[in-house]
């Protein structure tokens, strides 16, 4: 048998049966682990990015913000205000390597993605990014092991609005070296750190969505639609977030209406997460009606009532909502949820906007054909490789060239950079790997909560282990069937 006729044998084959396409509901919700909603009785939430969804219009608005703020206040050159933000160009989840200058993709096994790293706004050379790293594509795990995605050299970006940090820190590294200006990374790093949350700190994105709610929030109905259907089902409600009174109520006023805190049992705001899970010390302070602190020692959480600060282990001593009859919703894996599951838990639902997208990807026939069809050269390579004569090796050569050439298709499908947040090539993401450790359950936004009953049990899939695969899908829809090709190894025993 010649490697070319093996090749030339699945040409002819259906590789995508018609069923296939569309198979995933952008809709859906994923679970990581069996939870039963029969025996959830609290629901907790977040407020951004998880009761309000906000529209991609504020990031531009940030990223300007930033941008300004870095020229007038920190005197960075002028010449970075040419610079407009780019949506395409950075994904959730990315680290920087703050030394170095380089924003790059890391998969669950601490490996560089290579094709995915950049200094500035230009892609970093697969032999250079090695090389920077001592020989390998390998990130040791003391760099990058921080709790909270904060080693003492490198950042992983892991909330929605630190998509407009990484354009903006690009763009600004992209100057100066692009004006052979020298710089210090370090102190670079922390200008636009710090930039970016000024914005946040003076209150101008508040502003911004204040002044035109129906342009940046979305779903409001539908946030209001799942909260009133589970107050009507008898559970108790919770909010902890981070943002202020003042503008969580004006959103919730747009969401749900005016008497918006009735449906919930505790309302705390600047809240302080992460350190809100962790840090005893801080105590509750009531808020009254027009935000004003109050003195009163609390002794209880009321209902209707606003709270600021305070700190997890009072709030489970004045509520006894305690363990899996908890679920708590956020769209930050570690300021959100990771202590809540490890810690505390809770069961957790991880709200992940670009799932959406993603799925619409995933279920294109380009999407499913390129993947069907690198999985077959990947049955080939692995079957054939032990054909080492002359004529084999340029044949698998050729297979592998063009294997590498349907990934970097298939990549740029989801973002040309750096490609879909859930995989490298093949594995999964540092990002995947730390929303399959927190969550429980993840969808793209809180509205999927409509599609399920309230008694609804998710299950997940059994998802095969290496050794349990002889005849998974990569081969099943491939013709493959013959993993792990023990007929055509057996002279290597």
């Amino acid at each position: 048998m010649s490697l070319s006729s093996s090749y030339l044998d699945l040409l002819p084959l259906d590789l995508l049966p018609p069923e296939v396409c569309s198979l995933l509901n952008p809709a859906a919700i994923y679970a990581n682990n069996e939870i039963s909603l029969r025996d959830v009785e609290v629901y907790g939430f977040d407020y951004d990015y998880t009761l309000a969804q906000y529209a991609d219009a504020l990031h531009p608005e940030i990223f300007s913000a930033a941008r300004d703020i870095l020229i007038e206040h920190y005197k960075y050159p002028e010449g970075i205000r040419k610079y407009d933000y780019n949506p395409s160009f950075a994904i959730r989840g990315l680290h920087y390597d703050i030394q170095k200058s380089l924003l790059m993709k890391i998969d669950a096994f601490h490996y560089v993605q290579l094709g995915t790293a950049y200094r500035g706004l230009q892609p970093v050379p697969d032999e250079e990014v090695i090389d920077l790293y001592g020989g390998t594509q390998h990130i040791p795990l003391y760099q990058m092991s921080g709790f909270y995605g904060k080693g003492p050299s490198i950042k992983q970006f892991m909330d929605i609005f630190s998509l407009p940090e990484m354009a903006l820190l690009s763009c600004v590294v992209d100057y100066f070296l692009g004006h052979s200006l020298e710089f210090d990374q370090a102190h670079l790093y922390k200008d636009v750190t710090d930039a970016i949350r000024d914005v946040h700190v003076k209150g101008l994105m508040y502003q911004w969505i204040e002044q035109d709610m129906e342009k940046y929030i979305l779903r409001g109905d539908e946030t209001f639609a799942v909260l009133s259907r589970l107050v009507a089902h008898g559970k108790q409600l919770f909010l902890i977030t981070n943002s202020p009174f003042s503008f969580v109520d004006k959103g919730m006023r747009h969401m749900v209406g005016p008497d918006w805190r009735q449906l919930f049992d505790v309302v705390i705001v600047q809240a302080d997460k992460p350190s809100f899970f962790t840090d005893r010390r801080k105590p509750f302070r009531k808020l009254d009606e027009k935000g004003s602190l109050q003195w009163d020692r609390i002794t209880s959480l009321e209902k209707g009532k606003i709270y600021r600060q305070g700190n997890l282990f009072d709030f489970l001593r004045l509520t006894e909502w305690r363990g899996p009859r908890v679920l708590y919703f956020g769209d930050h894996l570690y300021s959100d949820l990771a202590d809540l599951m490890l810690r505390h838990g809770w069961r957790t639902g991880a709200i992940i906007p670009e799932l959406e997208r993603e799925i619409r990807i995933i279920n294109t026939e380009q999407y499913m054909h390129s993947l069907t069809w690198q999985q077959a050269l990947t049955g080939l390579l692995e079957r054939m490789q032990t054909y080492q004569d002359a004529e084999s090796r340029q044949v698998l050569a050729a297979w592998m060239k063009e294997r590498q050439e349907l990934r970097c298709i298939t990549k740029a499908l989801f973002n040309a950079q750096f490609g879909s947040i859930f995989r490298t090539f093949h594995n999964p993401t540092y990002f995947s790997r730390r929303l399959v450790r927190f969550s429980d359950l993840y969808m793209a936004s809180l509205s999927c909560l409509l599609n399920y009953r309230v008694d609804f049990t998710f299950y997940p899939r059994r998802t095969p282990l290496q050794h349990e695969a002889p005849l998974w899908m990569d081969q099943l829809c491939t013709g493959c069937m013959k993993t792990p090709f023990l007929g055509d190894m057996a002279h290597i025993r």
